[in-house]
């Protein structure tokens, strides 16, 4: 049966925004932290009271609250409470020990008294004439009435300022916070052709609000790069999922902060509280690719990866930073549909730079590599013979891109094919393996150290 509490108090302090804001922006971080901006129109009292500004998010950093009026006339907060202990039957019951209820049971009958005590399911009540105690079990309640009234009981978390308001009744303010629970992160969706030379690249920005607030009607910026602060909390639950999508161009624009970047949503949007919402933010642009098999023995044993890479710049359709994110791969079948080939993460990525996916390890290419011979020269000097084998099982001619890792101060005294030197710690071949065949590769390192 369900149960009917019946209770009058009073929210807290003496003035409420009834009104919702005027405006609202949200700036969301890549993790967990968000900074929200709200205009609103308030009533005040002149000189010092007290106003309760409700609908602030649960997760609110109460020390980074800011506000300040946009109208003329002075305006100063001289106290600020967080109030978060919000309403619950247990917290509503606990506010009423020691205080007089009245029980109205299932049955029909009603008992009066002082509530001393209530929990594992059951309520303690006194008679206040007879000092009787009754044991009553809650699902055999059919309404409980709490008489008399509470103060400074909250029903959502809510900012408590004492102000000074040196201005007309009516004040124009600008409220200014940080809070946890937003995040938001790319994704992008790759579709290769068949010969994969080029793909066709869409990308979407997923917001996720748990924040413990709804942010209607906002202008949604979206922060990229890395701002130092406190490590974030546990991620939550699962979430709803929305989706935005604009059609003919893009949703989001890019510009440059500071040392980040900022992407402004074009239109305004509502975040929910426990939501994704997904916004399209690079149309589908075909972009050339190149592919490439790359075997690194110490790094991934007797596999060749399948990478592809391209560049973003206006040449290839793009041109605009991409925020880090994951890239997942399809490829065209050639019989009107597709297949998903792999995805791969890629970090935040200026214009102009280059993007290197790794898609998977290719079935039809083995690579193997031995130390045939290994010498020490004197202590500080060592001498190796290595040999590296890749076997092609495919129809057609491949490249393949040899890495190895080299140690100390290091020259090759000898090698089977041309090699570049690509840094301290690397040196590289580029070699052709034929069809249904094998090239196999020698060289001989001499390291110091």
């Amino acid at each position: 049966m369900k149960r009917i509490v019946t209770v009058a108090f009073l929210l807290a302090g003496a003035a409420c925004a009834a009104a919702g804001p005027v405006s609202v922006a949200v700036t969301v971080y890549n993790d967990n932290l968000g900074l929200v901006r709200e205009n609103r129109v308030i009533a005040l009292e002149k000189g010092e009271s007290i106003y309760s500004f409700q609908d602030v998010a649960a997760r609110i950093d109460p020390t980074s609250v800011h506000l300040k009026a946009v109208d003329n006339g002075e305006l100063e907060v001289v106290e600020q409470n967080y109030e978060y202990d919000l309403l619950s039957p247990d917290k509503l019951y606990d506010r009423y020990i020691d205080k007089e209820v009245k029980l109205f049971l299932e049955d029909g009958g009603i008992i009066a008294g002082t509530l001393l005590s209530h929990g594992g399911g059951r309520m303690i009540v006194r008679n206040d004439e007879s000092s009787a105690l009754s044991v009553v079990r809650s699902d055999k309640l059919r309404n409980v009435d709490l008489a008399g009234g509470l103060d400074r009981f909250v029903t959502r978390p809510t900012l408590v300022w004492t102000v000074r308001n040196g201005g007309e009744k009516t004040r124009t303010v600008e409220v200014e916070y940080l809070t946890a629970g937003m995040s938001w992160h790319a994704e992008y969706v790759a579709l290769a052709d068949e010969k994969n030379e080029s793909i066709d690249l869409a990308g979407w920005v997923s917001v996720e609000n748990r924040s413990g607030a709804v942010y209607r009607d906002a202008k949604l910026k979206l922060m990229a790069g890395t701002v130092h602060r406190a490590p974030p909390v546990a991620p939550g639950p699962a979430y709803q999922v929305e989706t935005m999508m604009k059609r003919g161009g893009r949703c989001v624009e890019e510009r440059s902060l500071f040392e980040y970047h900022i992407y402004d949503v074009g239109r305004s949007t509502t975040l929910r509280d426990n939501q994704v919402k997904q916004i399209a933010f690079v149309p589908s642009t075909t972009v050339p690719v190149r592919k490439e098999y790359l075997f690194e023995a110490g790094r991934n044993g007797d596999n060749v990866q399948v990478i592809l890479e391209f560049v973003n710049d206006e040449a290839g359709g793009l041109g605009i930073p991409l925020p880090a994110g994951v890239v997942r791969v399809f490829q065209d079948d050639g019989r009107g549909g597709s297949e998903f080939i792999g995805e791969d993460r890629i970090d935040h990525t200026p214009k102009n730079e280059k993007v290197r996916l790794v898609v998977g390890e290719a079935f039809d290419l083995v690579g193997e590599r031995k130390v045939l011979a290994e010498k020490r020269i004197t202590s500080r000097v060592r001498e190796q013979d290595v040999e590296i084998r890749l076997r092609n099982r495919k129809e057609e001619a491949v490249e393949i891109k040899v890495v190895e890792a080299m140690i100390g101060d290091w020259t090759i005294e000898h090698s089977s094919h041309d090699f570049t030197k690509e840094s301290a710690r690397k040196a590289e071949w580029t070699v052709s393996v034929p069809p249904d065949g094998e090239t196999v590769i020698t060289y001989t390192v001499r390291s110091r150290w």
